[in-house]
Parts: structure tokens; C-alpha cells; sequence
């Protein structure tokens, strides 16, 4: 039995999965500030989605209908946590059903999957794209401040501590302590309040970061202005909402060898 939902959840989240993974490369540290899957709040659920076939009554008597009905119920209730139920026109999804066991698809993969990453683009720019103007707007006076320097590609940065150390390759692996903050001052992660510090590679962070530790020898804490563009972009990562502008504190203690 826990396979099968396994299974069948998995089925339920494979559109979502299409559209939103990500190739930035990651590490298995939890505090290290890498892409990160997308989380979503529950939505009630509602009468909206378009249909436009009559129902008709459905006998679960028999082990094959009830199987097929837990697996609809089972991809509703994925899509309905995810929000995006309401978005959705059931004779178009019944017809992709009958077109994959056909072998008769009106669209690519490639296609499916261009599809959904524009529909969660879209919905992600309606939903969180205040936060871009917000950044924006954040940097633009950040960038006025005495001893806030701002690089070719946006980032920000001011320096707490300068160190006389080497500085990292991308290819290498660095120590560090790290406090990360929101806009609002937010504490979204912090190696700092946990007393441990991390090691990771510097090509498997988020882009401001990398491009970051580069500039930085070791021995240094600077304090990071990364805007969303450097950060997590479009998606969510944890309490960090899509489009965030992110601040970092972080203290390079040594490359590891």
C-alpha cells in the first residue's frame, strides 16, 4: 500500500516537477544557500475549473474503478494543495489521459513541459512581483551607501572584516560561517545561529554567492546585498518568496585541501 500512493502521488506531482526543476547545481548541506524545490499553500477548494462535459455516475464497484478514481482524487488533491486546481480544464486533462494511452499526443514533451514553466512563470511574476520593485528599489539606495561597492552584475557588497588570506577558485571547497536575512531583517538561515560552521564547494551555490567568495580572501566577512537575479529568482526556497532580494553576512575561514 505505501508503494502504491507513492506511485500514484507521484503521478500527481510529475507536472509540477516538469516545470520547475532546476539544473543549478546543489549540495546536501541544508544550510547552504542552494536552489531549492517549491513549496505552496493549501487552497480550499472550489467550483471554477472549466468543463464542459455532462457527469455521469460512476459505479466504484468493481477494484479497477476505485483504483482509477483514488489515483484522480490523489492528482486533484496534489493539484488543489499546489493551487492551481481552479486553473484547470477537465475535458483537456480527460483527453491527455486518453491521448498518452493512444500514443497520440497534441504536444510534445518538450512542449508539455515549455508550457507549464510558462504557466508557473506567470503565476509566480502576478503573485510575488512586488518583490522585484521592492529589491530594486533596496539596491538603488543601498548602492549610495559609503563602503557599499556594486559589481558589473548587480551584486552588492561592504566590507566587515578585510582578509589577507588566498582567494577561492570556483572549483574549490571553502569553509565559512553565514548569517542570511530577508528585506524585513528576517532570519532565513544562519550557519551562525546554529555555532557549526559549513564546508561546500563555490560552483554550488546560488550565482551571487559564487561569484562572491571569488572576490574574497580568506580570513574576510563581508556582508552580501544579492539581488534576485543572483538569488533564487522565480522560485521559492523555504521562507524566502520568489524575487527576494537576499543579505548575507558571511565569514570566509578557509579553503579546504
Amino acid at each position: 500500500m505505501k508503494k502504491q500512493f507513492l506511485v500514484i502521488g507521484l503521478l500527481g506531482a510529475s507536472l509540477l516537477v516538469q516545470a520547475q526543476t532546476s539544473t543549478d547545481k546543489t549540495v546536501t548541506k541544508k544550510s547552504v544557500p542552494t536552489k531549492s524545490t517549491t513549496t505552496t499553500t493549501s487552497k480550499k477548494p472550489t467550483n471554477k475549473m472549466s468543463t464542459t462535459t455532462t457527469s455521469k455516475e460512476i459505479n466504484l464497484k468493481d477494484s479497477k474503478s476505485k483504483f482509477s478514481y483514488a489515483i484522480g482524487v490523489n492528482i486533484a488533491d496534489n493539484m488543489n494543495k499546489q493551487g492551481i486546481l481552479d486553473s484547470l480544464n477537465l475535458d483537456a486533462l480527460v483527453e491527455a489521459f486518453k491521448d498518452t494511452k493512444k500514443s497520440s499526443l497534441k504536444m510534445t514533451n518538450e512542449e508539455a513541459g515549455a508550457t507549464l514553466q510558462a504557466f508557473f512563470q506567470r503565476e509566480s511574476t502576478a503573485k510575488f512581483g512586488k518583490n522585484q520593485e521592492i529589491g530594486k528599489a533596496f539596491l538603488a539606495e543601498n548602492a549610495k551607501k559609503p563602503g557599499v561597492i556594486t559589481t558589473a552584475s548587480g551584486l552588492q557588497y561592504s566590507i566587515i572584516t578585510a582578509g589577507t588570506g588566498e582567494k577561492p577558485k570556483a572549483t574549490d571547497k571553502i569553509k565559512c560561517h553565514y548569517h542570511g536575512t530577508l528585506l524585513d531583517g528576517k532570519v532565513f538561515d544562519s550557519s551562525v545561529d546554529r555555532g557549526e560552521p559549513i564546508v561546500f564547494g563555490v560552483n554550488q551555490v546560488i550565482p551571487g554567492w559564487v561569484e562572491a567568495l571569488q572576490l574574497m580572501p580568506v580570513g574576510s566577512k563581508w556582508k552580501l546585498f544579492i539581488p534576485q537575479e543572483l538569488a533564487y529568482g522565480e522560485r521559492p526556497a523555504g521562507a524566502i518568496e520568489p524575487f527576494s532580494t537576499l543579505v548575507f553576512e558571511v565569514e570566509l575561514l578557509g579553503i579546504e585541501k
